[in-house]
């Protein structure tokens, strides 16, 4: 839950790579924390990280919030893993602290900010300890193999070896969350280009973290992964299919964002 949950906050792409330290929550007192969680807002998971950060007790938030106990705890869990990991700030994690980030979702972006380094060097060093993403399939009813995939640091790789694939493969970034200025228009394109891909006689392959698009239809593409669009997400899935190619310009903002992300580290 811990992973999916941080996936969750960086797939709805508000300039948060996780739970802590938004807005100015962490700099207000308990008492006001609390008195914000009595009405429930966009905000309610933020504001309660910093509440359970300055001590607030699990069941007393269970009473202002209605939000089941065990949720809570596992929030709770993050925030005293993210308390050992920001006593390290300025230098490397231990490998086994590193390890208990990544398996309970912390991003490298987000950890580059905690400890104040930068995200390639968390990235390699994670590599070099083995730490990435394994692949598995999302079940889907009715339809057997169906080329749709999740990723997860706590579990190895369940999908079969994609070098022996003899097709060539072209990647498209689709465009994330639907808001004003970047909406279906966009996932549109997506498809289409997803479509004349196939047409011409490669593989697609499809990224995207949005239910509610076509794109994200198992059939729409040859390959789908189900995954938020950071630098992170999209070069792991990158590095295991090796694509001859990305097409980021129908996505709207998000991939080019992504690619100019890219070129600056």
């Amino acid at each position: 839950y811990k992973e999916a949950f941080q996936k969750s906050i960086r797939s709805l792409e508000i300039g948060r790579w996780g739970l802590g330290f938004a807005k100015d929550f962490h700099q207000r007192s308990l008492e006001d924390l609390m008195a914000m969680l009595a009405e429930p807002s966009s905000q309610r998971q933020f504001i309660m990280y910093e509440a359970l950060r300055k001590g607030a007790d699990v069941q007393t938030l269970y009473r202002k919030t209605y939000i089941k106990p065990w949720f809570i705890q596992q929030m709770k869990e993050l925030v005293q893993l993210e308390e050992e990991i920001l006593k390290h700030k300025g230098r490397s994690l231990p490998d086994e602290l590193l390890i208990r980030a990544k398996k309970d979702g912390f991003a490298d972006k987000y950890l580059s900010q905690l400890l104040d380094l930068p995200e390639n060097e968390i990235r390699r060093r994670r590599q070099r300890l083995g730490v990435v993403e394994g692949w598995h399939p999302v079940p889907v009813s009715g339809v057997e193999n169906a080329a749709y995939y999740y990723s997860t640091y706590n579990a190895p790789d369940a999908t079969e070896a994609t070098e022996a694939s003899p097709t060539r493969k072209i990647m498209v970034l689709g465009g994330g969350p639907n808001r004003i200025g970047q909406g279906i228009e966009f996932d549109y394109c997506c498809v289409h280009a997803a479509f004349a891909i196939r047409d011409e006689g490669f593989e697609s392959i499809m990224v995207n973290c949005n239910p509610e698009t076509v794109s994200t239809d198992y059939d729409t593409s040859d390959k789908l992964y189900f995954e938020p669009l950071t630098v992170e997400d999209v070069l792991s899935i990158y590095q295991k299919e090796k694509p001859e190619g990305v097409i980021v310009q129908f996505g709207g903002q998000t991939p080019l964002n992504i690619a100019e992300g890219r070129i600056l580290q």
